[in-house]
This record gives C-alpha cells, structure tokens and sequence, in this order.
C-alpha cells in the first residue's frame, strides 16, 4: 500500500495489522481504501461497519468513523446509520461465515429492502480467526477443523445468494486481481442501491494448510489461473469455463426503488400532514 494511502486512510498508530502473513485481507482492505479515494468521497461522511471475524478487524486500522459490532450484525447496524442519516456512504466490510451464516438473514433482508450500502465479503472460505471450522463457502469436499473427513455440506455462490434475494449490484474480485477489484469497488460504492461485492482472498494458515493448497503465493497464483472475467466469458465455451469462476460486475439493476428514499418520502409526508 503507498505511504501516502496508508496516511491517509490507516489509523496508522493501529498498525501494523494481526493478520497472518500472507492473508489476503491486507490486499482487500487497501482496495477498499483506494476506491474510496478514487470517488472523492468525504471522509467524514463515510461509515466503515463491520461485525466479528478476521475481516472485520479491518474496520480498526481504516481512518473513518467505524462501528466494530458483533458477530453477524454488522449489516443490521448499517441499516440503522444509514436510515438515520441517508446522506453517509455506509461501506460494510464481513467475512464469509459473518455474512452468510450467522448474519444470513440480515444479509437477505437487506438485499431484499435494496438499502443503498456497499458491502464487501472478504471470502477466505473457513473461519480463520475461530480455530479453522468450514464456513458456508467452504466448498464440498475440502476440510475444516470441523469437518475432518471433508465438508459434506454444498457452498454458497454469495453474488448469486443476493441478487436472488434482490441486491441491485452484485460482483465479484480477487486478492490477486487488486486493480479490477479497486474498480469494481468504486462501481459498488457509487450505485444506488444494495451492493454486494465478493472478494476472494486467501488463508494460507488454516484453509490453505489443512487443504495442502500450498503457500499464499501459491493460492494467489490459482485465483490468477482459475479467475475469468464476465465479459471474457461470455465468449467461451462451456468446457473452457469448466473449474473456473467469473469476476467482475455480475448483475445490475437501475430501476429498483432505493428503501431509505421511499422511508424519507414517508416520514415526510406524515410531518407534511400534522
């Protein structure tokens, strides 16, 4: 991360951060902070949220106000700031367990209300800061801590999860592809509506050890073999595709009413009638 990024974005006296060597949180986190940047925003009217996991430590070290709140609730306390004061960019940062399993539901129910937040999954496929357990992304087969003889259980597709539930953006990026993933970033934040941004990163300490997945480098280099954009996918073939998975913007909608614009409308017109 440049000097003058981490200056301007990091409570610098925070750092340097508990993440193991070689997580991919680190990249993410600093991908969010560029694309905050790249869109001019006010620093004092952007809210970082985030609940309880090894990415939702990243709230701490981002230099905005910020709300660290509990495990699976950190969207259900966006939801609040952002009804209490529409005009704040409300970003939250969640982890894969944080987000779709104990938090599930207020993740759907967010889509389904299409609040305009940003929210940036940073997906390592376990539960890195817990002890290693498989989480709802781990995909079928591979092992947790909790699941030793391999995970039976299939893994959510989270875009997937929240355009069906009716996010109006939806997208998905890499630790390694840290350019395409700022930008993707960017076109989340300045959407109107819910947005939900994946972000693959990587565990070398609990998911890469247990999975003999190899080093960081070794599981950055995989998102950059295994990855294809949207748009280069749609001109390959079925058996080109086989094993890989899409990133980029996977889904927009523009004519989706935004719920805290209809909420305004409504606490307006009943001052208007007494």
């Amino acid at each position: 991360m440049p000097s003058n990024l981490i200056k301007k974005t990091m409570r610098v006296n925070r750092l340097p951060h508990i993440w193991c060597p070689g997580c991919g949180h680190g990249i993410l986190m600093r991908d969010v902070a560029q694309a905050i940047e790249n869109c001019n925003l006010d620093p004092d009217k952007v809210v970082i949220v985030s609940g309880i996991g090894c990415s939702s430590r990243a709230a701490g070290y981002m230099n905005y106000n910020t709300l660290h709140t509990t495990h699976g609730r950190a969207i259900a306390f966006a939801t609040g700031v952002k009804l209490a004061n529409p005009e704040l960019h409300v970003i939250v940062i969640t982890g894969d367990g944080d987000a779709t399993a104990i938090g599930g539901n207020h993740l759907i129910h967010a889509c389904r209300r299409n609040i305009d937040m940003t929210v940036i999954v940073f997906n390592n496929n376990i539960y890195g800061m817990t002890g290693g357990q498989y989480s709802p992304t781990t995909p079928h087969g591979e092992k947790g801590t909790t699941a030793p003889y391999g995970n039976i259980d299939y893994n959510f597709d989270i875009p997937q999860l929240a355009q069906a539930a009716g996010a109006t953006f939806t997208g998905r990026c890499t630790a390694y592809h840290a350019q395409q993933a700022v930008k993707l970033i960017e076109a989340g934040i300045k959407h109107h509506g819910f947005s939900l941004i994946e972000g693959i990163s990587v565990c070398p300490t609990y998911y890469g050890r247990k999975n003999k997945k190899g080093d960081s480098v070794k599981m950055l280099t995989w998102q950059k073999d295994n990855a294809v954009d949207v748009k280069a996918a749609a001109k390959m073939s079925p058996e080109q595709l086989e094993g890989k998975f899409l990133i980029g913007e996977l889904s927009k909608e523009d004519n989706k009413e935004e719920y805290t614009d209809m909420y305004m409308e409504i606490i307006q017109k009943v001052g208007g009638d007494k």
